[in-house]
């Protein structure tokens, strides 16, 4: 009887800092970083279980600690029992009575859970063959609802909803899987956009983006009016009038500002903004969305779980849902948070600008596609041209879009070498930019 034997994590930082890649509004010196686990078993296959939360520095410290706090709730945990009840496992973490009062389900620990969990189905599609979004794809409607954990959403989402979405999708989900594995998924680009890069930067990577495919870019806004209008007129003379230009503000501005903000910019055809204001802040995007439209908002790398998500949707508060991989306790909650997008009607655009998102959220929007929403339209997938080259499984793109993966597990796992090089603060990197200091 195969059990969880290993529970070993990683602080793991990239020093993105130096080149300001992922700078924007409120985050002017990112290094993009990765609080780290990997779960193994005695099953003897040598199969890992790989997953990480997101952070940006300083901090990885405290989400790598909240994940090690989890190493007695997995290790000593039956495997065969785990992976048949996965939906069980999940809510033996989240609903943990002492775990629960950190949160309750938001924060750092709530984070940890997602790590755990998502390396545990990282282990699952590894053990079956098949890369994430297969797995789940080929998920019953009564096994995919049965991951959910359904308590607080009834009043918006119920299981028998849920099953009345996922039975309407079934009948098409050959066809589909065959059409992504044959074109694969829309993707847009932020690499032109961040708020650290000179014009000519600006400029040289909006014409690259075009060139390579992309349909849609996103530009860093928020610090000063002047500079956003002068950059979005370089990005919209650089890109024409066809390709969609997105704005995100992270968080920067209060409800009234944003409006201001986004009238400004309205000129230059903006197709959506992101994090107008503060993400708990759901009546204040209701404002903004009602006040800018027909300019989309969209929000969700920050929101913290799946009620926060649902009362943006009954509020009207986004017309596009962007979840993040790392950010709720992990697939489960994730589909979930798909399920309410598909009960509303909304497309859901995930974030993928940190360090190994674009490596997970491809799998969850291609389940989306083949098996709850079966939709493609208006729906794309962030893309950053960062760090890919340290995961054993990076993200492919081709002509603007994801290609499907095909290797089995969700894509979490780094290269050992990396693990050692950036683990912080003793790794090589670190410890030779020390010296570089003194």
């Amino acid at each position: 009887m195969p059990r969880f034997t290993e529970f070993e994590t990683y602080d793991v930082r990239f020093p993105t800092s130096l080149d300001l890649d992922g700078s924007d509004a409120m985050n002017t010196d990112p290094d993009y970083s990765a609080a780290y686990v990997i779960l193994r078993t005695d099953a003897g296959d040598g199969l890992e279980g790989h997953g990480f939360a997101f952070t940006i520095g300083r901090g990885n410290d405290v989400e790598t600690a909240a994940i090690e706090a989890l190493r007695d709730h997995v290790v000593g945990l039956d495997l065969d029992a785990t992976l048949s009840d996965l939906g069980g496992f999940w809510k033996s973490l989240v609903h943990d009575s002492q775990l629960r009062w950190l949160g309750p389900e938001k924060g750092v620990m709530h984070m940890a859970i997602g790590a755990v969990v998502n390396a545990v189905w990282d282990l699952a599609a590894k053990r079956a063959g098949v890369p994430l979004w297969k797995l789940l794809s080929d998920l019953t409607p009564e096994q995919i609802v049965d991951l959910v954990d359904f308590r607080y959403l009834t009043d918006a989402l119920t299981p028998e909803d849920a099953l009345e979405i996922l039975r309407q999708a079934k009948p098409g989900r050959a066809e589909r899987e065959a059409v992504l594995r044959e074109r694969g998924y829309p993707a847009y680009t932020t690499t032109p956009g961040w708020l650290g890069y000179d014009d000519a930067k600006l400029v040289r990577l909006c014409h690259e983006a075009v060139a390579d495919g992309f349909t849609q870019i996103k530009l860093k806004v928020g610090a000063n009016l002047d500079d956003d209008i002068r950059r979005m007129q370089l990005a919209r003379e650089a890109v024409g009038p066809d390709i969609r230009i997105a704005v995100d503000a992270n968080q920067r501005w209060d409800v009234a500002e944003a409006i201001s903000w986004v009238e400004a910019l309205a000129p230059y055809d903006v197709y959506w903004v992101e994090e107008p204001t503060s993400p708990d802040d759901i009546l204040g995007h209701a404002t903004i969305a009602r006040a800018i439209a027909p300019i989309k908002v969209a929000t969700g790398e920050h929101v913290q779980n799946r009620v926060i998500f649902k009362q943006l949707l009954q509020a009207g508060s986004l017309s596009v849902l962007q979840l993040d991989s790392a950010r709720v306790a992990g697939v489960n909650e994730n589909i979930a948070n798909l399920l309410l997008a598909a009960k509303f009607g909304v497309p859901v655009c995930p974030h993928a600008g940190g360090v190994g998102l674009c490596e997970l959220v491809q799998h969850l929007s291609m389940f989306d596609y083949v098996a709850v929403s079966g939709s493609m339209q208006d729906r794309v997938i962030e893309y950053v041209d960062h760090l890919h080259e340290h995961f054993l499984d990076p993200v492919v793109i081709r002509d603007g879009r994801y290609v499907a993966p095909v290797r089995p597990g969700f894509g979490a796992e780094m290269d050992a070498e990396t693990l050692t090089d950036f683990r912080f603060p003793g790794g090589k990197i670190w410890t030779d930019l020390t010296e570089e200091k003194k």
